[in-house]
C-alpha cells in the first residue's frame, strides 16, 4: 500500500505557491487534536524533510508527513480542489470514521 499520495493537481498548487514565497516546493501535512471531529489537518510550506519524515514525491513537490501524523493518515489522497465552494487541499482519508461538514477535520 503507498503510504501517502499527492496528485498532479495538488503538486501543481504546492509548485505555485512556493515559488511566490520562494520556498521548497515541500508540503507539510500534519495531523493534530482538535476540530469538530476530533482530529484536524494542518499543511504548511516546510523548509527541509525530517529524519523521521515519510516523504512521497510528485512532478517534483515533495509531501512530508511526520511519523505520529501517519498512523492517522496512512493510504489517504491529498488533492487540490476547486468549485463553486472555493479554493482549498482536500483529504481522502481511509482510515476516518467521520468527518466534519468543512472537510478539515475527521474521527477515526
Amino acid at each position: 500500500m503507498t503510504e501517502i499520495t499527492l496528485t498532479p493537481s495538488a503538486a501543481q498548487r504546492v509548485a505555485f505557491i512556493a515559488d511566490k514565497q520562494s520556498k521548497p516546493a515541500i508540503l507539510r501535512l500534519a495531523v493534530e487534536g482538535g476540530g469538530c471531529s476530533g482530529f484536524q489537518y494542518r499543511f504548511g510550506l516546510a523548509d527541509v524533510v525530517d529524519a523521521d519524515d515519510c516523504a512521497v514525491q510528485t512532478d517534483g513537490v515533495t509531501l512530508v508527513v511526520d511519523a505520529v501524523s501517519l498512523d492517522l493518515v496512512r493510504g489517504a489522497a491529498i488533492d487540490y480542489v476547486e468549485d463553486l465552494g472555493g479554493a482549498a487541499f482536500k483529504v481522502t482519508n481511509p482510515n476516518a470514521t467521520a468527518g466534519c461538514g468543512c472537510g478539515s477535520s475527521f474521527s477515526v
